[in-house]
């Protein structure tokens, strides 16, 4: 098995191997995956924390050895917290623009060590932070759709991110989070951070939020947005009408 790592600040992860697939995702820096397959311009890869496969650009990663990979899964490595960060990439004397969210992969110091190549992380890191603090921060990302940072986001890669940022692994489709997680019998006995989720039909899940409380949540729908709940579904004052119908409830933590 070969094994690589992110080595840039946004990779698109997309469903065939080709420029013009759909985006199914994103790796951001710092995320290590297993190599299933290369072909001349793409490599189809599995990623070590949610298993999501989809192929990205052979231009668009660094090689990671097996020891490393594995160290990489026992040890986690610290995440940046702030809507970008800089990272001075110091082969070249570059800028390179880190999203919430990376991986600073094998961090000693101030320095993250990416295969063969140094990079300087400028100002603070950042630590851990409430879950209302993080999911608000998120507040008018565009929604995009496999995105997974504050310039575009989708549903379930909000609900992922928010949940990575706490240290709580989600897969990534909605109908793959809804599988996990404790069940919540009914939105009275939810609480702050139990995800919510929709669909139109009763065993499709198509949308998931984070509830802020019994009547509120925050989720990517046109934008990250705060929007009213109720037995229904999701209210959009903006649209006057339900939008989303409620499904299920679950609590990860």
């Amino acid at each position: 098995m070969e094994y690589g790592i992110c080595n840039l600040a946004i990779v698109p992860l997309r469903a065939e191997p080709s420029d013009r697939s759909e985006q199914v995702s994103q790796v951001l820096f710092g995320e290590a995956f297993e190599i299933i397959e290369w072909k001349e311009k793409w490599v189809k890869i599995t990623t070590a924390t949610d298993n999501y496969t989809g192929w990205i650009d052979r231009l668009q990663f660094t090689m990671l050895g097996h020891m490393a990979y594995k160290r990489l899964l026992q040890t986690p490595a610290p995440l940046t917290f702030k809507p970008v960060t800089q990272a001075w990439k110091i082969l070249d004397n570059s800028i390179i623009y880190l999203p919430a969210g990376s991986s600073l992969a094998f961090l000693e110091g101030t320095t993250s060590y990416i295969g063969n190549q140094k990079f300087e992380i400028i100002g603070e890191i950042g630590e851990n932070d409430y879950i209302t603090n993080i999911a608000k921060s998120y507040l008018n990302a565009p929604y995009l759709w496999g995105g997974r940072t504050h310039f575009g986001i989708d549903c379930s890669g909000f609900t992922q991110i928010v949940f990575k940022l706490m240290r709580i692994n989600l897969r990534r489709d909605a109908s793959l989070q809804a599988e996990d997680g404790m069940l919540v019998n009914s939105l009275a006995k939810a609480k702050l951070g139990d995800l919510a989720f929709f669909g139109a039909e009763e065993n499709r899940i198509t949308h998931v939020g984070i509830l802020l409380n019994n009547g509120q949540i925050i989720h990517a729908s046109g934008k990250v947005k705060i929007d009213t709940i109720d037995n229904e579904g999701i209210y959009s004052e903006e649209l006057k009408r339900y939008t989303h119908k409620l499904r299920v409830i679950k609590r990860y933590y």
